[in-house]
């Protein structure tokens, strides 16, 4: 467990990392960075351990403000416009902040002396694209699809190279489809269980791209988040990158009707078109990651529970 450390977490305020610093605040000092484009800084727990800062990954000058004022143990940098369909249509400003800040954090920390224990890089499993092999193993082949996965895999490759050149000591993570609290479903980026779950509250009409046979690897935020503590601790995680799932998957109509048999509420279906850069199949290979400690602890039946649960109490 992280304690008593200076941590740094981009994209703080989002679903993940809002998610992150709570279960860090109690024992450490948190600085959140965030441009509220999706997240909120609502999602946080009032803390003196914590301080706020509104403000854009691209802002070189904000960035190295902040690594003048602070010296961090640790980095977790999950800030990204984390959605495939934007990237298709912003190629060019997408890739500023998904990689471009990237580069300019990992600059920062070759250039200043730093006691840096970990920088924690969040990539993403839109880096194998379609290549049909599954599951999903970290020296699978790479085949993205879109400027978002080529900068998540350009990014991750990067880190790794200022881990071997510059001891800048680095990780990566290649998440699968996270879910759970906190989630918005309004957000263009948005995963579809926290769609799924809007739509059975408010018992309104759910889109499906394609025919919902397609499969997905579904991961609790929770889960998540005891990943990212491991990887950053672990002496064995160093220079190296892991898949963050569960090693099982489900298609999208059976996770429909899951999802409906726990709550009692049945909703109408409309099925469209595929969108263009969306996955067919996806399942990851966590063997990995288990190695050096990990095991899911929550499986999509329990984990949708107390997702529904807490989204109804609301």
């Amino acid at each position: 467990m992280i304690k008593n450390n200076n941590i740094l977490i981009t994209g703080g305020a989002g679903f993940i990392g809002s998610t992150l610093a709570n279960a860090l605040l109690p024992d450490n000092k948190v600085i959140v960075l965030d441009d509220l484009s999706m997240g909120d800084f609502n999602n946080l727990d009032e803390s003196i351990n914590l301080t706020k800062i509104e403000g854009n990954l691209v802002d070189k000058e904000l960035l190295g403000k902040i690594f003048s004022e602070n010296e961090f143990d640790y980095i977790f940098h999950l800030g990204a416009v984390a959605s495939v369909a934007d990237s298709v249509a912003r190629p060019y400003e997408t890739h500023q902040v998904n990689f471009d800040s990237t580069m300019t954090i990992l600059e920062i920390l070759r250039t200043r002396k730093s006691k840096l224990k970990r920088f924690v890089f969040s990539s993403s499993a839109a880096v194998y694209g379609d290549e049909p092999t599954l599951p999903k193993r970290e020296e699978s082949v790479i085949r993205p699809l879109t400027p978002y996965a080529i900068d998540k895999f350009a990014s991750e490759k990067m880190a790794m190279i200022y881990n071997l050149l510059y001891d800048i000591p680095t990780s990566a993570t290649r998440f699968f489809n996270v879910y759970g609290p906190n989630q918005n479903p309004e957000s263009p980026y948005s995963g579809f269980i926290s769609i799924l779950v809007d739509r059975l509250k408010n018992e309104k009409e759910l889109t499906i791209f394609g025919n919902g046979e397609q499969t997905r690897d579904f991961v609790y935020v929770e889960d998540v988040v005891n990943a990212l503590l491991l990887i950053a601790t672990s002496d064995k995680s160093r220079g190296q990158v892991y898949n963050v799932g569960t090693g099982s998957r489900i298609t999208l109509n059976d996770l429909v009707k899951l999802s409906q048999e726990i709550t009692g509420k049945k909703i109408s279906i409309k099925f469209d078109k595929e969108r263009e850069g969306d996955i067919r199949d996806s399942i990851s290979d966590i063997s990995k990651l288990r190695s050096i400690g990990y095991e899911p602890n929550v499986d999509l039946a329990l984990g949708m529970k107390k997702y529904l649960e807490y989204e109804f109490k609301k």
